[in-house]
């Protein structure tokens, strides 16, 4: 097993370096998963920030209010980011009752009940300023994604997937009906248009990112084979065996709120049988998820050498100061090289080099 494990770990030494690609059945996968995850140092390609808040947070309580009652249904039916229903009551203590009110309203009723008395109780400000922090850093993404969707397409713009993502998926797409789960302003889904899919469902439950979507698609000839629709990764507006292949970029995770079990089933429920899932660019603490729900990995040559790459300078120092506040590496490097192309190292984070995939049997 260790002598397995060591010629998977030479062979990802090889595709960082850009000589090999590794491509890893269910059983291998989970093996080099599970050894990873106990050992994270030997495969690691993170930075220093990896797993901690790199940004500033601008928000409060008030860009709350730019969620509507869907939204916050889904949002607050459960535990969600790891903020607890305590939590969530501490945080809205004393602050902004109309706000309160309006989340109470979509809680179900047993969480509702018990929302209202630990609003009730009484707490120090301290914990509720710990409380408060908290849901606003948890709740971070999806404000920006709702809020400021803007800002999020000049993130995501310059992170390019490895070219070679897509043109391994060449043949699973041309003449195709394909679903993008979390699709986001399109990046995948434009990447399915280049590679020959007939038909794109871009699925996404941002309003603000749908509409950068919907403009894009405007001055796109072929935008008509592209079709947004507002939706959430567990209740996917599709019926039963509608795609061929259901992909997700950089969004799908194993966490309940950005997919988990509910939102494997419901890819699977709406992709053909025979058809595929393909998670593109996934979190490595997703990894032993994946491996266990039977998903094969690829991972494709020469990540340590994959930048973002931004527009301008002008842009490049926008979201540093708005997404990497904390990362002192990034400044030290736009300052230093004068350039609008960071490495992903720098940024701290894996390249987006690989993706996960399986195939969907139902009979």
């Amino acid at each position: 097993m260790l002598q397995a494990f060591d010629q998977v770990r030479k062979l990802m030494r090889q595709v960082k370096n850009g000589t090999k690609t590794a491509r890893l059945t269910p059983g291998v996968f989970r093996r080099w998963a599970d050894e990873t995850a106990q050992t994270p140092d030997v495969t690691s390609t993170a930075g220093e920030n990896e797993g901690g808040l790199q940004f500033d947070n601008p928000f409060t309580l008030a860009d709350f209010e730019v969620f509507d009652d869907n939204a916050l249904k889904e949002l607050f039916r459960r535990n969600s980011f790891g903020v607890s229903l305590k939590e969530l009551a501490l945080a809205l203590h004393g602050e902004n009752s109309t706000l309160a009110q309006k989340i109470s309203r979509q809680l179900p009723l047993a969480r509702r009940l018990r929302f209202r008395r630990e609003l009730n109780r009484p707490a120090s400000l301290p914990k509720i300023e710990a409380a408060r922090q908290k849901l606003l850093d948890a709740f971070f993404w999806e404000l920006t994604y709702w809020k400021t969707p803007e800002l999020y397409e000049e993130l995501t713009a310059g992170e390019k997937l490895h070219p070679g993502i897509f043109r391994d998926l060449a043949a699973s797409l041309r003449d195709k009906t394909v679903l993008d789960a979390g699709a986001g302003t399109g990046r995948a889904s434009f990447e399915s248009l280049q590679q020959g899919a007939a038909m794109v469902y871009a699925v996404e439950p941002s309003p603000g990112l749908l509409h950068i979507l919907e403009t894009k698609l405007k001055d796109t000839p072929a935008g008509k084979r592209i079709k947004p629709l507002q939706g959430r990764f567990d209740a996917i507006p599709l019926p039963d065996d509608s795609v061929d292949l259901a992909l997700s970029s950089s969004a799908f995770t194993a966490d309940p709120e950005q997919g988990g079990e509910i939102g494997l089933k419901e890819l699977v429920r709406v992709t053909k049988d025979g058809g595929k899932i393909v998670i593109i660019w996934p979190r490595p603490q997703d990894y032993g998820w994946l491996a266990g729900h039977g998903f094969s990995y690829v991972a494709l040559p020469g990540s340590s050498k994959m930048k973002v790459v931004f527009p301008n300078m002008k842009v490049a120092w926008q979201v540093a100061r708005r997404f990497y506040a904390h990362n002192r590496k990034l400044r030290t490097y736009l300052k230093k090289q004068q350039r609008p192309e960071v490495p992903f190292s720098v940024l701290g984070f894996n390249p987006p080099h690989d993706y996960c995939w399986l195939t969907v049997h139902k009979k």
